[in-house]
């Protein structure tokens, strides 16, 4: 954590790793506006809070903003994708549309790893921090698996398809089963919340939907077993050839 309206101003413009900025609810005027350019600038969600949020944070002079610095670097998908094709590999990715709960990131993060996934895609509003918990639940793979924070998932979507992507969702209502698309060429899968799924504008943008089988009667696996099974069928295709 870093506070200060000077000692976090430098640390932004220095490329410190941020999860997130806190300003006070309430402040006004130049350091407002700066603060605000700055998290457009270097992509860092900004969050409003009052003043006892902050205060639970640390009981020093803040002076109206606090830093919390990620355990990781962020990655941009922008330049993952060339050095992945000048690899002559095939892009595997896995898009994460609000997974809340660190653990479920984390579980996800280790299967993408495991499979030899190249990124893991989370939007910068909606997703679990990247805490210790989610690091020790990723066995390490957070700190080897790049991970893109980006600002808008559809417009990652919009990057992926114009790079020869294919984006694909689970969705109860497909068709299709998960082993009858083809995931040879470039992938990019797209897990949803636990709670409400994949957004609808993610959803309306996929190039494919497809179900997972299911033989019991509970509603659906939970998001992190959803993953690990999409990313080893697309690992069993691959290595089939």
């Amino acid at each position: 954590m870093i506070f200060g309206r000077h000692p976090v101003v430098e640390a932004v413009r220095s490329g410190v790793n941020f999860d997130k900025l806190i300003l006070q609810k309430g402040v006004r005027g130049d350091f407002e506006k700066e603060i605000r350019q700055l998290s457009r600038e270097f992509d860092i969600p900004l969050q409003v809070a009052p003043k006892e949020r902050l205060r639970k944070w640390t009981s020093a002079n803040h002076q109206g903003i606090i830093g919390l610095q990620s355990l990781i670097p962020y990655h941009r998908l922008e330049n993952i994708l060339p050095l992945v094709y000048e690899r002559s590999e095939m892009p595997l990715l896995v898009i994460l549309d609000g997974v809340t709960d660190v653990r479920n990131l984390g579980a996800i993060a280790r299967s993408a790893e495991c499979v030899g996934a190249h990124a893991l895609i989370i939007p910068q509003k909606g997703s679990a921090l990247i805490n210790g918990e989610a690091i020790k639940t990723s066995a390490g793979a957070l700190n080897r698996i790049p991970v893109c924070r980006e600002s808008s998932l559809v417009n990652v979507i919009e990057l992926l398809q114009q790079s020869g992507v294919q984006v694909l969702v689970s969705d109860l209502q497909a068709e299709k089963y998960i082993y009858d698309l083809d995931m040879r060429g470039p992938v990019a899968l797209v897990v949803g919340s636990e709670d409400t799924g994949i957004s609808q504008g993610v959803a309306d943008r996929a190039d494919e939907r497809f179900i997972i089988p299911q033989a019991g009667s509970t509603d659906s696996f939970n998001v992190s077993v959803a993953a690990g099974i999409m990313l080893y069928e697309a690992l069993r295709q691959r290595l089939q050839g």
